[in-house]
């Protein structure tokens, strides 16, 4: 007998269940290739089970009982990518696909003076579920997360243990090469259309609301804090990319893709290796045929640049790879009929005809408005009140009208015309030469500054966390605020005395106005609503003018000279900048105390090296005093990294309150661990000096 009192022979047989049934895993869900009934995999799961109830010195972290769920969490953690899972560029029309490729083309022969004739595409169904990244240490699962921004998402470890196609070991193939000791998989877990319509069939029987569709399905089900759901829902998942790996290289995408299936990791079920992109489109027109009898939903087939060297050199932008882009299938179409068509007044003024009509349901979800974009597109498809139209989720999200069905066009059928005034506060409206949109010129129109508004407390903006649509709105209705300024002097007296604010919520959305007042240079830029001034465009503009005065002494000149200003962009913004009202808004901000932080390339005028240059750190726990997003620009702004995980080449694990498992792993790997005292003061050491 063994030192934890398990009958030699129930070890062994729990080892050779464990073994088996990972390997039937592999078999079903990577291979497509069977070997037992469903039955006989149930009753040896149960057999384990039983086994492991008997003698749980048997269980271990990869026994394929896990699948079955823990007990339920309070809240999810943060899970940090690296690097960051990038966007696709989208594509919709086969025109778009060429223009793809001769950018990168052309990209190349600019860069590196590098004359590519056709690229060989590896090209891949898109799969329409949700993103997620797992994480392998030593050929063994270890944590897993959800794409959220792509820089952080949430952790949803325990209920993708519970998805039987992702494997809690590799497998180790013989004559081949093993797992890598480290590696960040990423793909897409998603439902098959048989496990969905099942499911639902299911909840209706429980006088439960069907869900919509697989996707919102297979999203919802992810993020069940109970992952006992989630292993009872049918998920499938498939794996595409890799972030973070060590110890092993891949040198084409067709590589990754052969490979992960070796070590018991499922791909896209059908992907194909194209020499050329005429031989991709034709792969595209291949699952397009085929659509509506694939056993999954799929919304278009991603084409990727096949070789790792010429990704490596096209790179990406700060949104997407230029070796990568989707080729969206045609958005799934209803028809309907127009009720009324109305006005609506966005934060740059423009006013764009929106139709409501009669509620029908696209592509699983109930639609009852969609954009006509402006006043020429009303008219080219002369949209008329009372007309049946054909709509559809333009990307499978944003309703458009697609066409009028004339022949149904009722007698009484009425054009509405673009109004002469704005519909917000009457100020008659522009149209610029050259410009397809209408706009309302007045910089107080109630709409604008509530849009404006809107924008400015963004996710994407300045991120005042707590600080949604809902709230805006109602701060605005009761003339509280009517600049961004104002979002800084709001006492806790007049948050509390909000419908639905309470005194605890106040407190709450005070400390996080607080922490919002020092935000990267980049995010205070684009949350100006400068027009034309994306993203990226403020990130551009951040590095090279290290401040908001340099950013608005600079003329137009200087401005095109900054790569990637062209001079529309650059009269926006000296135009912005020279209105009295903008102006004012800016200063009024500084004046509350928002200091924006220059990146530290622009603040030290581009020399010497980053104080946190060569460090890599991991983030644990609750901090007081930052979120967890404003803990990571704090350190990307003195040059450091964040990564996901503990590792020997962890730098400093920071530890805040509630710290997990990171910690007891840091501590057996002799990291340095801060609390957030010694943070803070490392933090202020290193901008001071």
């Amino acid at each position: 007998m063994n030192e934890s009192n398990v009958p030699p022979e129930d070890e062994e047989r729990a080892q050779t269940l464990a073994r088996e049934l990972h390997e039937h895993n592999i078999r079903y869900h990577v291979h497509d290739a069977p070997v037992i009934s469903d039955t006989e995999y149930d009753r040896m799961m149960r057999e384990l089970q039983e086994l492991e109830e008997k003698y749980p010195a048997l269980a271990s972290p990869d026994s394929p009982t896990m699948r079955v769920g823990a007990p339920p969490l309070d809240s999810f953690d943060a899970f940090n990518h690296d690097p960051p899972m990038r966007s696709l560029e989208n594509a919709v029309a086969e025109e778009e696909i060429f223009a793809f490729e001769e950018r990168a083309k052309r990209f190349l022969l600019q860069t590196y003076d590098r004359n590519v004739e056709a690229f060989n595409f590896t090209c891949e169904p898109k799969l329409d579920g949700l993103a997620v990244e797992v994480i392998y240490r030593d050929g063994f699962f270890h944590s897993g997360g959800t794409r959220g921004n792509g820089v952080s998402g949430e952790d949803i470890t325990q209920n993708l243990k519970t998805v039987r196609g992702i494997p809690l070991r590799l497998r180790f193939p013989e004559g081949g090469p093993a797992p890598p000791a480290y590696l960040a998989v990423r793909g897409e877990v998603f439902m098959n259309l048989r496990g969905f319509e099942k499911l639902n069939r299911e909840r209706l029987e429980r006088e439960e609301p069907p869900f919509a569709n697989p996707r919102n399905a297979a999203a919802g089900s992810l993020r069940q804090l109970d992952s006992r759901i989630t292993a009872a829902r049918p998920l499938d998942a498939a794996f595409y990319a890799v972030g973070r790996v060590e110890g092993f290289s891949f040198h084409s995408q067709s590589h990754l893709l052969e490979s992960l299936p070796e070590w018991g990791l499922p791909v896209s079920p059908v992907w194909r290796k194209c020499a050329n992109l005429r031989e991709a489109v034709g792969f595209y027109e291949e699952l397009l045929s085929g659509r509506e009898d694939a056993p999954y939903e799929q919304d278009g087939v991603v084409l990727k640049v096949d070789s790792v060297e010429l990704q490596n050199e096209l790179g990406s932008t700060s949104r997407a790879p230029r070796w990568a882009v989707a080729y969206k299938f045609p958005a799934k179409q209803e028809t309907t009929q127009v009720e009324d068509i109305i006005f609506q007044v966005g934060r740059t003024g423009a006013v764009t005809p929106v139709a409501l009509m009669k509620p029908v349901r696209v592509g699983g979800v109930e639609v009852t408005r969609a954009t006509l974009h402006n006043e020429d597109e009303m008219r080219r498809k002369d949209v008329r009140r009372g007309d049946h139209v054909l709509i559809q989720r333009a990307g499978d999200v944003i309703p458009e009208v697609v066409a009028v069905i004339e022949e149904r066009r009722p007698p009484a059928a009425e054009a509405v015309p673009m109004p002469l005034e704005c519909p917000i506060c009457a100020t008659p409206v522009e149209r610029p030469e050259g410009e397809a949109v209408v706009r309302c010129p007045n910089p107080v129109c109630p709409a604008v500054v509530r849009e404006g508004l809107r924008h400015f407390a963004s996710r994407r903006a300045m991120d005042v966390d707590g600080l949604g649509e809902k709230l805006v709105n109602q701060l605005v209705d009761s003339d509280l605020v009517s600049e961004p300024a104002d979002f800084f002097a709001l006492s806790k007296e007049q948050l509390a005395s909000l419908e639905r604010m309470g005194e605890k919520s106040a407190e709450n959305l005070l400390e996080a106005l607080e922490r919002a007042k020092k935000p990267a240079l980049a995010r205070f830029i684009y949350s100006l609503g400068i027009r034309h001034v994306g993203e990226h465009i403020a990130e551009v503009l951040a590095e090279r003018f290290g401040s908001v005065g340099e950013l608005s002494r600079a003329d137009t000149e200087t401005l095109t000279s900054v790569h990637e200003v062209g001079p529309q962009v650059a009269e926006r913004i000296v135009r912005f900048f020279a209105d009295p009202a903008s102006g004012r808004m800016v200063d009024n901000l500084l004046s509350a105390g928002v200091e924006p932080q220059a990146p530290l390339k622009a603040a030290e005028g581009g020399s010497g090296e980053a104080p946190f240059s060569g460090f890599s750190f991991v983030l644990t726990g609750t901090l007081s005093g930052r979120s967890r997003s404003e803990a990571k620009a704090a350190i990307e702004a003195l040059g450091g990294r964040v990564s996901s995980s503990v590792s020997k080449n962890t730098s400093f694990l920071v530890a805040g309150e509630g710290p997990g498992s990171k910690l007891k792993n840091a501590e057996s790997l002799g990291v340095e661990i801060l609390d957030e005292d010694a943070f803070e003061r490392m933090l202020a050491r290193e901008k001071g000096s």
